[in-house]
């Protein structure tokens, strides 16, 4: 099976084999995760170990893996063919709700509504289990709004920032 993963912007083409070999971009890599609990996963992706944090939201993923915040999207063959007939749509386009990936304390807001921004900026700093996970923009854009001030604790899912 085919899929289109689109990752901060970036597109790969990801093809799982039967044998389950896995294909990026027509280049084999050797995967292996497990689940480990409701958001968390434990990967093992070419003999190196990351735990990652997933979140769906509205048709999308959010993935923390070592204080990275990533957007991806992903879709596969049929999706892709419905996708292409309506005239398409990415994580690249559009508003883009920023969420927090885990429930903590807001350490620092780096930006201000109106701000244009760029992809992999820091934008807020979110403590959380004893370690501070710079949440930053998953593609260029422009902040729209701000939900969080510094100082503030947020659950799980609360919207930071919109960036359009």
């Amino acid at each position: 099976m085919k899929y289109l993963a689109t990752v901060n912007g970036q597109k790969f083409e990801v093809e799982l084999k039967k044998d389950g070999r896995v294909l990026i971009n027509g280049e084999e890599r050797y995967v292996d995760f497990q689940h480990i609990s409701e958001a968390l996963y434990s990967a093992l992706i070419n003999n190196k170990s990351v735990e990652a944090l997933v979140e769906r939201h509205e048709g999308r993923y959010q993935v923390l893996i070592e204080g990275d915040l990533y957007e991806v999207e992903v879709l596969d063959e049929r999706q892709q063919r419905l996708m292409s007939a309506a005239g398409g749509f990415s994580a690249s386009q559009g508003e883009i709700a920023l969420r927090a990936p885990m429930p903590g304390l807001i350490v620092a807001v780096r930006v201000s509504e109106g701000e244009q921004v760029r992809k992999g900026q820091p934008l807020v700093v979110l403590e959380s289990m004893k370690m501070e996970n710079d949440i930053k923009a998953p593609r260029d854009g422009k902040v729209e709004r701000i939900y969080v001030e510094k100082g503030q604790t947020v659950e799980q899912n609360k919207t930071l920032i919109t960036l359009i």
